[in-house]
């Protein structure tokens, strides 16, 4: 869901990554649609590394943010200028209980919120679940399909 989108520091909003060159790599707006480069001198994260600390460890974003979608019934988190900072951090407490309070910033936790929302408006929030080998579902074949399958190989 989050592969190929990034943060770049010193730039506001999300991007995705569209071509790599030898210096720089070139990002696209997931807002705007505009093109730019982004170079090596610069910050730039990918949101699918991104975990938030709790007090027994990490939770990846991407689990935050289904959180989030959980929590809002498939809407946008209901963050606005005006709330304030104990708005944002009980808020926040919501959805991740467990947060490390001591090294979870307030700029971390409005950062989880916007990008939601940008990620949301985007249609960009995708949580499929991830089915392993012993989950998926058991074909079972019957003699004609068998007999079909044989015909059309031969």
């Amino acid at each position: 869901m989050l592969k190929g989108i990034l943060s770049i520091s010193g730039h506001s909003g999300l991007f995705k990554m569209v071509a790599e060159s030898k210096n720089n790599i070139i990002v696209e707006s997931i807002t705007t649609k505009k093109r730019m480069p982004a170079y090596s001198t610069s910050k730039i994260s990918s949101l699918e590394d991104i975990a938030i600390f709790t007090a027994t460890g990490e939770v990846p974003l991407k689990d935050v943010l289904k959180r989030i979608f959980e929590l809002e019934n498939g809407g946008i988190a209901p963050i606005a200028p005006d709330l304030s900072d104990s708005g944002y951090k009980s808020y926040f407490e919501k959805v991740l209980p467990e947060y490390d309070k001591e090294r979870v910033y307030l700029s971390d936790i409005k950062k989880v919120f916007v990008w939601y929302n940008l990620l949301h408006e985007n249609d960009l929030l995708k949580f499929e679940e991830e089915v392993s080998e012993d989950q998926k579902p058991e074909v079972i074949e019957s003699e004609t399909n068998k007999e079909i399958g044989n015909t059309l190989s031969s």
